[in-house]
């Protein structure tokens, strides 16, 4: 069941202070922690960190390379909702329930019943499929100096085979134990944004050979739909970013791309979202969720 009325309503007093003149109390207002900010966890992986967009956040453990332009912060800031992120570079769903690192708490631990919205991008690191999808791709590309689909021809269906097998369940468990722990919280998760475009692509920028840029797109989409039905199956929100982020791949120009190339990036964290990207992310988010507030875009490097 859906809790978007929960989440609206909690946001809407969130921004009651905002809306009265000052010495001017609501009547009956009640005496709950919505008055003073939605309550906002933010989860997730490297995605949901913006690893690699400056500036760090410099609450967050060093190795989680977690940005204040990851798109919680953007999105907590239009909203007006008071954030606590536990978003982390490298996470798996198991990072969920276990500690990700020394004296890094299990992400769960955020969570509690006075929890209204939890976000999150999750999947895409377990068992490693997607990164290693494409960083074998990658070498296999170079091999071949982009032509032809070695990393097709070598790795056939196993990738998406893993996906439906094993990312599927492990993220739908991973989002039952997140309803379990906030009860009254609106449950958004994110697909991730396209890394490559439909069929060209642009090596050696990308270093895919040629026949496997719609190979490592099928890949994504298998992902997103794992995401997408994990969702379903928990009554979460699924915040859809396949259309909205079509010609935003890696291999478009700066100031069109959300997510950075290998070579000739702006970030040190290869492969990720900008911070246009993060920001674009956090736009959709709002959209989909319904929730009021407006993202001003800040200054791209």
């Amino acid at each position: 069941m859906s809790r978007r009325p929960a989440l609206l309503a909690a946001a809407a007093l969130a921004l009651v202070g905002t809306l009265l003149p000052s010495g001017t109390t609501a009547v009956a207002e009640p005496a709950t922690a919505e008055r003073v900010g939605l309550r906002y966890v933010a989860m997730g992986d490297s995605y949901s960190a913006a690893s690699g967009v400056l500036p760090l956040d410099p609450a967050a453990p060093v190795q989680c390379l977690r940005s204040l332009r990851n798109y919680p912060h953007v999105l907590a800031e239009a909203v007006g909702a008071r954030l606590s992120d536990v978003t982390c570079g490298a996470a798996d769903t198991g990072d969920y329930r276990g500690s990700q690192y020394p004296g890094v708490a299990p992400q769960l631990d955020a969570l509690s019943r006075r929890t209204r919205l939890v976000t999150m991008t999750i999947g895409g690191n377990d068992s490693s499929v997607f990164i290693n999808s494409i960083l074998q791709c990658g070498a296999a590309g170079v091999t071949t100096l982009g032509q032809g689909s070695p990393c097709k021809e070598q790795y056939g269906d196993s990738f998406t085979d893993t996906i439906r097998e094993t990312t599927f369940p492990a993220v739908r468990r991973a989002l039952r134990d997140v309803h379990r722990r906030a009860p009254k919280a609106e449950v958004a998760i994110l697909g991730y944004p396209w890394i490559m475009p439909r069929r060209e692509g642009c090596y050696p920028l990308m270093p895919v050979a040629r026949g496997d840029v719609p190979y490592l797109r099928t890949i994504q989409r298998t992902l997103n739909n794992a995401v997408k039905r994990a969702a379903k199956a928990t009554g979460s929100t699924y915040v859809n970013l396949n259309k909205v982020s079509d010609g935003h791949d890696a291999c478009q120009l700066p100031g069109t791309r959300w997510v950075e190339p290998v070579l000739a990036g702006t970030n040190p964290v290869i492969v990720h979202p900008n911070a246009l990207g993060e920001e674009q992310m956090a736009a959709r988010t709002l959209a989909v969720l319904g929730l009021p507030g407006t993202i001003t875009p800040s200054p791209l490097p």
